[in-house]
């Protein structure tokens, strides 16, 4: 089926729920749902609703409020403290579940009091056959996966964000700060900054597309899009992209040759495919 097809059946189910609150952390995936829920039921039946804690990056939370803005969206921020649970603090393989829970039981609440009975997740179609252990907390609290539901994969839903004139259309994807840690690696904020400062050094740097600084105790491994790696592995742009790493608080750097990988860290733990985006 067409994607603007998909988009079609979504608009009826949005219709059919009267009202909606989202959790909305600005990504391709949320802000795609946002936006086509403004449009078939008004900005006054929408709620976006943010979750933030010390995974959560600030560079990501500005972009959320921005294309938030940019769409019409009613927002509202919650705190959730996920690194206050040991269980996923331990960081297991199902750390997701963990955040999700705390997410969702947070959330739902706040969905109540401004009288909106559906909440949904932005999960799409292509999420259903990759690793996703929160998708269990989001079934528990009974929240809709309308865009997996349709049958919307990511490349539907940049197409057709590219037709809505969203920004997010060509966005690389950004999963929470814990995902650059190995499985069984303790989540801590400390090792979360030192993530985000290393992250953060390398877009000021100018690189573009999917990045990942992937943490393992004094070494960070640098994942950079293919389009970019052929150019930052050269030897002036690869010591500067070094030295913002080393900055950032890191001792040792290594630049993956073989480029950025989505579920990279599922993949070194082999237990999932790689997810297609």
């Amino acid at each position: 089926m067409p994607p603007d097809e998909k988009e079609l059946r979504l608009a009826d189910w949005l219709r059919a729920q009267r009202s909606l609150a989202i959790g909305y952390s600005g990504g391709v995936d949320s802000a795609y749902l946002a936006a086509v829920a403004v449009d078939v039921l008004g900005r006054d039946r929408v709620l976006a609703i943010i979750g933030r804690s010390a995974s959560y990056p600030e560079s990501q939370w500005a972009n959320a409020r921005a294309v938030g803005d940019t769409i019409g969206l009613r927002m509202v921020e919650i705190d959730t403290d996920e690194l206050s649970d040991p269980r996923y603090a331990a960081n297991p393989t199902n750390r997701c579940y963990f955040c999700k829970t705390e997410l969702w039981s947070r959330l739902l609440p706040v969905a109540r009091e401004h009288g909106i009975e559906t909440v949904a997740d932005g999960s799409n179609a292509d999420d259903v056959h990759d690793h996703r252990p929160g998708a269990q907390a989001a079934r528990e609290h009974g929240v809709q996966s309308p865009l997996a539901d349709m049958g919307l994969s990511k490349r539907d839903i940049r197409e057709r964000s590219q037709a809505r004139g969203l920004p997010t259309w060509q966005q690389p994807s950004s999963p929470c700060l814990s995902s650059r840690l190995p499985y069984g690696t303790p989540v801590t904020v400390g090792r979360l900054r030192r993530v985000e400062r290393a992250e953060a050094a390398l877009r000021e740097l100018g690189i573009a597309g999917d990045l990942r600084v992937r943490h393992f105790g004094p070494l960070a491994r640098v994942e950079l899009a293919q389009s970019e790696l052929a150019t930052w592995s050269e030897a002036e742009r690869s010591a500067r992209l070094r030295a913002a790493v080393l900055a950032a608080g890191y001792t040792d750097v290594e630049i993956d040759p073989r480029g950025f990988r989505s579920g990279g860290m599922n993949e070194l733990a082999g237990i999932a495919t790689l997810s297609r985006d």
